[in-house]
This record gives structure tokens, sequence and C-alpha cells, in this order.
């Protein structure tokens, strides 16, 4: 045979050893207990079924016995009774008899059993008591109309002379219509010839009296059976009956037998025996379901008690069994705990200590025991983990008693919640580092996990720098700035003093970020910032709330506003000293508003609010200048409030059509100054306000392009213009080019071009009557997508133009790449053209380098014909201003075309044109 594999063996050795476990065993054991508490108890209910069973047989049968004397006794009385009365018959005739044996006291009771005497030719001769007759003891005098001569016990004794008793069946006759029993004996005159018959009639019920419900339950049986196989009388209970039929065949054995039996088909014990002098036979039965009743109960209850003690069995070793093997996996995990940490702990970056509780004999703990640690643990005590064994943990570090950890050991260690906190650790191993520790019970003992957090918590610091910062300068945000004017507050009204709080918008600042771009802008917020703050004093706090508006916290103030005065000043002037941003000097200054508290607002928001309303007055003043609030301030953010609800209501009303509330458009003429004719015109946009009149653009488009307003509004112009200058085209005036200003939240707008395109269409204006005039300063905010923007423009046949040439920040460069046809000359250049030698060399460089460029040069706000004549000297192109014309509705332009009357070369005669113009709309 061939020696197995030792895997084979080892595996068959663990299987059999995972056999002897309890949780394994024990079930096993229960089961065999049950397989033989089942056989035993079913053994034990047949061996009580079969004593029952011959209990049962000989309860029948003792019963038999005792129903079968009673009934003989009866029957021997009842024959007696024959005998008796055949003997009175013999001696005193079959009148006299019944008297005489009245008078003797030998008559049965009347109240049972009924004495007739029937002649020999079946006539009742004589009855006690008679059918309804007899009464009082008289006998009546109708007794022979009874006629007994075809009864069957009648025909029997006629034929018949054995000397023995007849019963008949259980019927009624004539004298008693209620079934009862007939016994009869033969009667014989002096000579032995037939005589007649004597007759005792007695009721079923008397012979089945006997029947005990203590014996016999509630439903046994007791009858009396003819030979001939018909019950004469039967009772089941409470309900006596007759005439049923019966086997007799077996019953002369007396054998008990269990069957079911007639009425009722109950299954019964059963047996029957003849009785002695009579063609009658007893019969006993005794209902099996009565009979095993007890028996019943005790198989029930040993049932029941098998199965509960299965159950209780099963129970306990189920329950035995899952707790033995949660404590072998308890044990199982334990062990693969134990080698998992002795695996993982040391290939781990955190430290895990093992430390046993030392207590005190009240149980209260004293110190910690280090029994095994980690290598990263020993690198933070700085000792081997066989140093550290046995080490107690207060003597290596006892500045642990002092900052809470060693209280937090012991609360693990005596309720079992785990605990975690962080610290930062004093021992000379890891001095200043961030340390978190996890602690959790074990028996009799803590195990603590401790996790270097250093570069989290700094990580942390930063993430918290950068939500309360700005990014770009450093400086406090608005989250920030508005909890330490909350808590500079709270001081200020525990000690009594006042806090300070200046809101400061830098002026012109949007001019160099979108001339020279948002990097410019961000290294001028830079440079402003840390001119501003070296201003301040360490307790006071500056913020940066958003593009280029600070506020300034000034705590532990006084309540005169004036004293504040001279650090609002060195402010001011520190901010407007000129920056050096993308290789040229820029300069910007500040409009500041300034609060005080409690005297301007009680919480932040309020000062806030104050503050902000403050600053936009120092703006209407001039800007470069602050100013202390005052509460009619408010009023002028109001205006600006209801002015912009003003402003939707506008243009909704325009696009509407209604007329109330809306824009309309006026024409400016622009002139050839060469030529003299009416070349062109611009779109100027006006608001016509139901409680305010016209109001000028100055008051709204800036809101506008604040709201975004503008971008709708841009293109209600675009279209507007475009319509009617087709329809000049339309009445016959000749090619009227229309400028219309596009404002830069609309250039920037990516639909730009095809709103353009849109209006054109709708229009059938022809692209090159539409000019468009952009600022450089616009341009110049993203150089690259502008060029691009204005490319897609001149390709569909647009003119471009730079409308306020020379006041932003452009390069010679950037202008040449370009696609424009025309250089503007703003009007701040041309106010003092005649007398100014500055400004006059401003406008003849500009004309110079736009011709240079093949770019036409067109002056705006001419008013003078000074201005026209240094102009048209120094051969500027074009011109629009009052000295030809104020700006006016579409339907004049169409009237000024058709009256004006160009000549070359005469600033004077345009102002007569204008003059004979003016005389012509007057008629």
């Amino acid at each position: 045979m061939k020696t197995p594999a030792p895997p084979r063996r080892n595996r068959l050795l663990r299987w059999l050893g995972r056999g002897l476990e309890t949780y394994i065993a024990l079930p096993l054991f229960a089961l065999l207990l049950v397989a033989l508490l089942w056989p035993l108890t079913l053994q034990s209910i047949d061996s009580e079924r079969r004593a029952a069973g011959v209990a049962a047989e000989a309860a029948t049968r003792e019963r038999l016995d005792t129903y079968e004397a009673q009934m003989a006794r009866s029957l021997n009385g009842i024959d007696q009774s024959l005998k008796v009365l055949k003997y009175a018959v013999e001696l005193n005739g079959a009148q006299g008899a019944l008297p005489a044996l009245r008078e003797q006291g030998l008559l049965p009771p009347g109240l049972v059993f009924v004495v007739a005497i029937a002649d020999s030719r079946g006539r009742v001769v004589a009855r006690n008591p008679d059918a309804g007759a007899y009464e009082g003891g008289k006998e009546s005098t109708d007794v022979g109309a009874l006629d007994v001569s075809n009864a069957a016990y009648f025909l029997y004794h006629r034929a018949n002379d054995d000397g023995q008793p007849f019963v008949g069946a259980t019927v009624g006759d004539a004298a008693k219509a209620e079934p009862h029993l007939h016994f009869t004996r033969r009667i014989n005159d002096a000579d032995g010839r037939f005589a007649g018959i004597a007759i005792v009639e007695v009721d079923p019920s008397y012979f089945t009296s006997a029947y005990e419900h203590a014996r016999d339950g509630a439903h046994g049986l007791l009858g009396l059976a003819g030979t001939d196989g018909v019950m004469r009388a039967l009772r089941i209970g409470d309900q006596v009956s007759w005439g049923q039929r019966i086997e007799l065949g077996r019953a002369a054995q007396e054998a008990v037998t269990l069957r079911r039996s007639a009425p009722d088909g109950l299954a019964r014990y059963t047996s029957v025996r003849r009785l002695h002098g009579f063609p009658l036979a007893v019969v006993v039965g005794l209902a099996r379901g009565e009979q095993f009743a007890s028996f019943e109960r005790q198989r029930r209850t040993r049932l029941l008690g098998a199965a509960a003690a299965s159950a209780l069995l099963l129970a306990v070793a189920a329950v035995v069994s899952v707790w033995s093997w949660q404590l072998a996996k308890a044990r199982r995990r334990a062990r693969r705990a134990q080698e998992t940490y002795a695996a993982a702990s040391e290939g781990s970056l955190d430290a895990f200590v093992v430390m046993r509780s030392v207590r005190d004999l009240r149980g209260a703990v004293l110190d910690f025991e280090i029994e095994a640690a980690n290598s990263a643990a020993e690198a933070i005590f700085g000792m081997g983990n066989e140093a550290l064994r046995g080490q107690r943990l207060c003597e290596l570090l006892p500045h642990f008693r002092a900052n809470g950890i060693f209280e937090d050991l012991t609360l693990v260690a005596t309720d079992g919640q785990p605990r975690e906190g962080e610290w930062r650790a004093h021992a000379p191993t890891a001095q200043g580092r961030w340390l978190h520790r996890q602690v959790v019970a074990v028996e009799d003992g803590v195990v603590a996990i401790v996790r270097d957090i250093t570069e989290r918590k700094l990580a942390e610091e930063r993430i918290f720098h950068m939500a309360h910062h700005d990014e770009l300068t450093g400086l406090p945000n608005r989250n920030l700035m508005h909890d330490r004017i909350d808590q500079a507050i709270r001081n200020a009204a525990r000690n009594g003093e006042g806090v300070a709080l200046a809101f400061v918008d830098l002026d012109g600042f949007k001019l160099v970020n979108d001339g020279l771009g948002h990097k410019a802008g961000d290294e001028l917020l830079k440079v402003v910032s840390r001119r501003m703050v070296a201003c301040l004093r360490r307790n006071d706090t500056l913020a940066r709330f958003g593009g280029d508006e600070f506020v300034i916290l000034l705590p532990d103030q006084g309540t005169d506003p004036a004293a504040l005065a001279p650090l609002l000043e060195k402010i001011r002037v520190a901010v407007t000293e000129p920056v050096q941003v993308a290789g040229q000097a820029v300069q910007v200054s500040c409009s500041m508003g300034v609060v005080m508290y409690p005297r301007d607002g009680m919480d932040a928001s309020a000062l806030l609010m104050n503050a902000d309303a403050a600053m936009y007055r120092a703006k209407d003043l001039g800007s470069n200048n602050f100013q202390f609030y005052a509460r009619e301030m408010n009023a002028s953010v109001e205006e600006k409030l209801v002015l912009l609800d003003g402003l939707r209501q506008a243009v909704q009303a325009t696009v509407d059509g209604a007329g109330e509330n809306s824009f309309h458009l006026l024409y400016q003429p622009k002139l050839d100054l060469k030529s003299g004719r009416i070349f062109g015109v611009e779109a100027l946009i006006r608001w016509r306000h139901p409680e305010h009149g016209v109001v000028p653009p100055q008051r709204f488009i800036g809101l506008a392009e604040e709201s975004g307003l503008i971008v709708p509004i841009g293109e209600w112009v675009v279209r507007s213009a475009c319509r009617q200058a087709q329809a000049w085209r339309e009445a016959g005036l000749g090619p009227i080019a229309v400028s219309v200003n596009v404002s830069a939240r609309q250039f920037e707008e990516a639909r730009l071009v095809d709103r353009v395109a849109a209006a054109l269409v709708d229009s059938g204006l022809p692209p090159a009557l539409l000019e468009l005039e952009v600022t450089e300063s616009l341009l110049m905010r993203d150089l690259q997508k502008s060029v691009a923007t204005m490319r897609e423009l001149k390709a569909m046949g647009v003119s471009l133009s730079i409308d306020d040439f020379g006041t932003g920040y452009s390069s010679l460069s950037a202008l040449k790449s370009f696609p424009i046809s025309r250089l503007k000359i703003d009007k701040s250049f041309v106010s003092e053209l005649a007398d100014n030698p500055d400004d006059q060399a401003i406008a003849m460089a500009v004309i110079s380098l736009g011709h240079k460029l093949n770019l036409k040069v067109i002056a705006e706000g001419v008013e003078t014909e000074q201005q026209c004549r240094f102009l048209r000297e120094n051969e500027c192109d074009e011109m629009q201003g009052y000295l030809f014309s104020k700006p006016v509705p579409g339907a004049e332009i169409a009237r000024m075309v058709a009256l004006h009357v160009a000549r070359p070369g005469c600033c004077g005669s345009l102002a007569l044109a204008q003059e004979q113009q003016a005389a012509a709309l007057a008629e």
C-alpha cells in the first residue's frame, strides 16, 4: 500500500484537529443524543399504546360481565313474571288471573311492565295496565278489542310447545304505539292444548338503563340483541335506539375486537355474549378515543418533552458552539492580528507602542509600562526596542503628566473608549514636530498609534492663509477683514474707544490695467499695497477687497476724525508717487471714504457700506482725496440704484417700442475739411426719462457698463443706426456713412460680429457705410483677441476707427497691426488747440502719424473757427463739432444735407452755412 503524501497527511491532520474543536464536536454529540432520545421515546410510547389497548380490552370484558349479570337478573325476573302469570291463568282462568295476582301483589310495576293475556284466538282478554282503559286499579271492558293473532310471537307459540320464552322484535302495537319488547310464554289448557299466551311488554330503555357515563364514557355502547342479529335495545351515550343489525358470528367466542360500529361509525372495543335461557345476546362497546384519552395525553406529553429536550439540547449546543466558534475565531484573529501587527508595525511609518497599565491596590492607574514598540516608536523615543521594554512612560516623558496625554491614556484604560489628539512634541528627538495620537484599549493596557502630521499641519496653515488672504498681494481678504473689524469693534466697545475704517479705491487703475495689460496692473497693485502697509502701524490692517479696492482698519482710535487726517494724507501721497511698470512710469491716485465707530455704524456691514458711500463722494469731488462719511452721502447711492432701475426699464421699453422711458439716437454731422461736404454722421445715444427729462450719456453709460446693460443697449444702437442710414440712402441723399461707438463690454462679447452682421442684413445697409469706433485702451486689454475681432469686421466690409486717440496706452507696433481706416483726435486736445502749444504739438503728431500709416484723421469737439483753421492748415482730413452742428435727430440730417452748400477750404463758410441751415430750419 502506498504511503500518503505528506501534504495529504497534513490536510487530514488539520481537518481532524478542527473536528476536535468544541464548535464542531459539541453539535455532533448533541445530534447523537437527539438520535438516541427519539427512538427511546417512540418505543416507550408504543409500549404504552399496547398497554392501553390491553387495558381497554380488559375493561370491555369487565363491562360485559357486569352487563350480562344485570341483564340475566332482569330477564329472569321477566320470565318469572311470565311463569307466575301462566300459573295464575291455569288456576283462575284468563279473566281472574290478573285480579288474583293483583290481590296478592304479584304483578310487576305498571310503570315499567305491561302484563297481558291473549286467548287461543289471539284476542287480549286481560291487561295491566290497560292501554287507556285501566285506571285506578279497574280493568277496561273493551280489552277484547286488541288482537295479536298475527303477531310473530303468537304464531310462534301456537306452532311450538317447547316450554321456552319468546322474545319479539322491538315494535309498537295497537295497545301501545311506542316501540317495546314482547316477552311471551305458551299457555295450555288442562288437556294440553294451546289455550293462549302470557305477555310481558317492556320499554327498550329498561335494558340500557345500566349505562354509566363514568364507566362507558360519552360514546360507549350497551345493547341487547336477538339471536337473529337484530338489536332489541341499543344505547350510545344518551341516545337509545333499536332495530340495527349486528354480526353475531364471532360473538360466541366472546372475543374483544376493535371495529367501527353502527350507527355512528366510531372505533370501539366491542364484545358480544349470548344469554343462557333466552334467544338474546348482550353487546358492549367502549370507544377507543375515550379509552385511549389518557394514553394520548401521555403521548403528547412525552412527544413535547422529547421535542423540548431536543430543542433545548440543540439550542444549548448551538449557543455553546457559536460562542466556541467565535472564541476560536477571535483566537485565530488575535493570532493573525499579532502576526499582522508584527509585520505591519515594522513596515508602517506610524509609531506603535503597546503599554501595560500599572495600578495601585485600589485599581487606579499609576503609570504605563512599555511592552512592545516598532522601529518608528524607537525613533521618537531615541531608544531601541529592548531598551524600551519594561520602561515606565512617565519616567521617560515626565511632561506627559502636565500636557494631558497621561490623563487621556488613563481614561482609555479605565472606560475602554478610544481617544485621539494632537500635540507638539518636546522630546529631543522630535522637538517642535506635530504628532497625532490614537489610543485604544487592550486587555490590561492600551496601544498608542502615533503619526507625524507636521506636513499636514503646514499644509493646513497654508490653506488657511490662502482662504483668508489675497493671492496677489498677500493681504488679508474680505473674510478675514470682516473678522478683524468685528474683533476691533468688541475691543473698542469694551474699552470705550473708537475704530476708524477707510475704503480705498485707486483712481486711473483701469486705464493702466486695460492699456498695459493685466500683468502690469497686478504689479502696480503689489507696489501700491506695499506702500500703504508701510504707512500703517503694526496693529492696523490693510485688506484687498477685490480689483483696485482696499480697506484699512485702524483700531484703538479716539473719537475725533480730524486726528486721522495726517495718516490719510500720508497714504494718499504714497499712492500717487510714480511706479515703474512694464518699462514705463505710471501714476495713479486714490479716493478714500472714512468712517468712525460708533459714530457711523455699529457693525462691520454698516461701516463698510458707509465707507463705500464716502469713497464715492471723494470720486465725485474729483478723486485723489479722502472724505469722512456724512449721512447725506447715502442719498447719492440711493440715486444710483434708482437710476439703475430706470435704466433697466428703459432698455425694455425701447425694445418694446414704448416712448415714455426709452432711448433715442441723435446724429452729429462729419465734414470733409478739403471739400466742405457732409460725408457721414456719428450716432449718439440719449435717454428720455419720464421724471428727469433727457439724461446725458455721462450719467448712465458707466452704470450700463457696470451692470452689463450696455450689451443690449449697444446692439439696439447698431441696429437703429443701420436702419436710419439705409432710410437716408433710400431717400436719395447719397452715401452717408454712420459711425457707432462700441463699448469695452460690447467689444469683448463673443457674438459681436454676428450681431453686427445681423443688423446689416436686417437693414439692408451696405457694410461700407457702417463704421465702428473703439478706444485704444479697449484694444490693448487683449491685443491678440482684439486684432482677430477687428479683422473679422474688416472682412465683412465694416470700417473701423480708433476713438479718443492719445488718451490711452498703446504702442506703435500694435497700432500698425490694427486693420483701421481712421484716427479720431480726442476733444481734450482740441479744446485749447488755438492757444496751447502742447495740444497743438500733439494734434500735429497725430495727424502726421495717421497720414504716415495711410489713415484718415478726424478731430472731434471743434467749436471755433480758430480750431478749424489750425486743423485745416495742418492737413487734418475731417472734423465734427458744434462749429458746424450739434447732434440732431435723423430727420433733420436729411434736410441739413439737402440745404448744405459745400465751400472748400474756408472755415468761415462753415459757420455761414450753419446759419443758413438754421434759418432754413426755422422757416
